[in-house]
């Protein structure tokens, strides 16, 4: 791209030749037309009655899902508007677990209703301003309605869980996988300086296919998806003394070539016994601590497996090393990087360890342990698909128990909070001076795309049911919202229909940041894709160059 120069008018070139440039008002719609285009993407996909969509990758591999976080990152996105978009629902995604098409959803909401003001000719930094006031007020009115409920109350968190769950393709069995997922997170709650702490870390998710939803268990120790390495070896052991290795019971490869110069069968023989011999003495030294159970992160050589076996002694290989630190933590032990310097001290204990055939295949239980901090769901499912979802509807669940533990404060759901909010949003605009006034009133239409989406994807009509949302707000029906399974609006609370107002105010922030960021703007300037030269091409280009001349 060249500019005129003052000196004689000989161009500058300021930009590379092929580099595109959108500006000003151009660039704004443009950008603000893709959110809008994402948004449409999930809008169908939000609430009990959503959509699911079918993703296919490159490689044909297909993924079932109404994931939010899981549909953006399976949908190849070029545009880089949209790649900011699956930023936000990654942020959603790994701060409270769950919201993650609502924030999308909002974010391209709020970015339409920024055109509305923009065509009338509001500056984008005033709707930003007002945007940032609106959120901030926003969330002020979150903590304001939200009711407090003890933590630790399990009907409660199995109501949250359910909640985050009915949406999903595994709804059916919501039921009993909240159970599963309310236990799973007071099991490892920990109650530190006043505060209650939940690590999910300490949850391990093992799936298997085969059974059904309803075989879904939670085990208080860890599963491991190996089985034991020798067939010799006892497949149960009880009260078991575990050693933790991250070192290979094989004999070590030196690193350098080296030959060695072998003229009679007996040098090889001496050879190999003193192989056998150095494998023996590992296997003496863990049998000498008392060890009946190794688990072990590397290699075990056949040698070792049959000196194990001879003792008696129960082996699985080739652990992976998040698994080892939560068998560490679970079992108490320490895991070492060498044989040599195990000792008692440094077992693990259980109450038992066991090879069990699970669908196919024979996974390792280690149940019972010392501290049941570190514990598993093992979900199983008919097919592969649905013990994906089943995966990811759990981890969901599990993140909005945490939020409610540790936060202790929940909304009811169905687009109830985001009415009264946006009812709280209208007041507080006319408190305002100047166009940040529309800002805010925009802000609040925004939030209405929740009840109006649900509505809608209930087969209700959208604009009719926000207008009597509205009204039963203003008569003071904080909880009044979308009933997608009556097809009414109903009281949310009663129905027992409760989100984290972790979730509910992380949209927010989520939807606003994002919306600022693209909204702010105004000049696009894209360098030139690389083509790769084909030779064929370049011929013909000579050729014709020729002619030309």
């Amino acid at each position: 791209m060249a500019a005129p120069s003052a000196a004689g008018g000989i161009p500058v070139i300021v930009l590379k030749e092929g580099t595109s440039r959108t500006r000003g008002r151009e660039a704004q719609l443009s950008n603000i037309m893709v959110a809008k285009v994402i948004a449409e993407t999930m809008k169908t996909s939000l609430g009990p009655r959503g959509m699911d969509k079918m993703l296919v990758d490159s490689f044909g591999d297909v993924v079932i899902t109404n994931d939010g976080a899981t549909i953006l990152k399976e949908m190849d996105v070029e545009h880089p508007v949209a790649k900011m978009l699956v930023e936000v629902a990654k942020a959603q995604d790994a701060e409270v677990g769950d919201g993650t098409t609502t924030s999308v959803v909002l974010a391209g909401e709020l970015l339409a209703k920024a055109e509305e003001l923009i065509e009338k000719e509001v500056h984008p930094t005033i709707i930003i301003e007002g945007y940032k006031k609106a959120a901030t007020k926003a969330l002020e009115l979150y903590d304001k309605i939200a009711v407090p409920v003890d933590p630790t109350n399990k009907e409660i968190l199995k109501k949250i869980a359910k909640t985050a769950m009915i949406s999903k393709l595994v709804g059916e069995e919501a039921d009993h996988l909240a159970e599963i997922a309310v236990d799973a997170v007071l099991k490892v709650a920990e109650y530190v300086d006043g505060k209650w702490r939940v690590d999910l870390d300490d949850i391990k998710i093992e799936k298997k296919e085969g059974g059904s939803l309803r075989d879904t268990v939670l085990i208080e120790g860890i599963v491991l998806d190996k089985e034991v390495v020798h067939p010799g070896m006892p497949k149960l052991v009880r009260d078991a003394k575990i050693a933790l290795l991250d070192a290979s019971l094989e004999i070590e490869k030196t690193e350098f070539d080296a030959k060695l110069h072998i003229e009679d069968p007996e040098q090889m023989r001496a050879f190999m016994k003193q192989e056998e011999e150095m494998l023996k003495e590992m296997v003496e030294k863990i049998a000498s601590t008392g060890a009946n159970v190794v688990l072990c992160q590397k290699g075990i050589d056949d040698m070792a497996q049959h000196f194990l076996a001879r003792k008696g002694i129960m082996a699985v290989r080739r652990i992976k090393k998040s698994d080892m630190d939560k068998l560490a933590k679970a079992t108490g032990g320490r895991v070492l990087t060498r044989v040599e310097e195990l000792t008692p001290a440094d077992l693990g204990k259980a109450k038992l360890v066991e090879e069990r055939r699970v669908g196919e295949d024979k996974m390792v239980f280690i149940e019972g342990c010392e501290n049941p901090k570190s514990i598993t769901i093992l979900i199983r499912g008919g097919t592969k698909r649905i013990v994906d979802e089943a995966e990811r509807s759990i981890k969901d669940a599990l993140n909005v128990v945490k939020d409610v533990v540790v936060e202790g404060k929940v909304v009811a759901g169905g687009g109830a909070p985001e009415v009264e909010v946006a009812l709280g949003l209208r007041d507080y605009a006319k408190t305002l001076a100047g166009k940040e006034q529309l800002a805010v009133e925009k802000f609040a239409e925004a939030l209405e795309i929740v009840p109006s989406q649900l509505a809608e994807n209930a087969g209700m009509d959208p604009i009719e049911t926000t207008v009597s949302l509205r009204a039963r707000h203003k008569e003071g029906e904080k909880w009044a919202g979308v009933n997608v399974f009556a097809s009414k609006i109903d009281d949310m609370w009663k129905l027992e229909v409760l989100e984290p107002v972790l979730v509910k105010k992380q949209v927010i922030k989520s939807a606003v940041e994002a919306a600022a960021m693209i909204l702010k703007i105004d000049d696009i300037i894209a360098a030139s894709k690389l083509e790769e030269k084909k030779p064929g091409k370049e011929k013909e280009k000579e050729e014709s160059e020729i002619g030309e001349d």
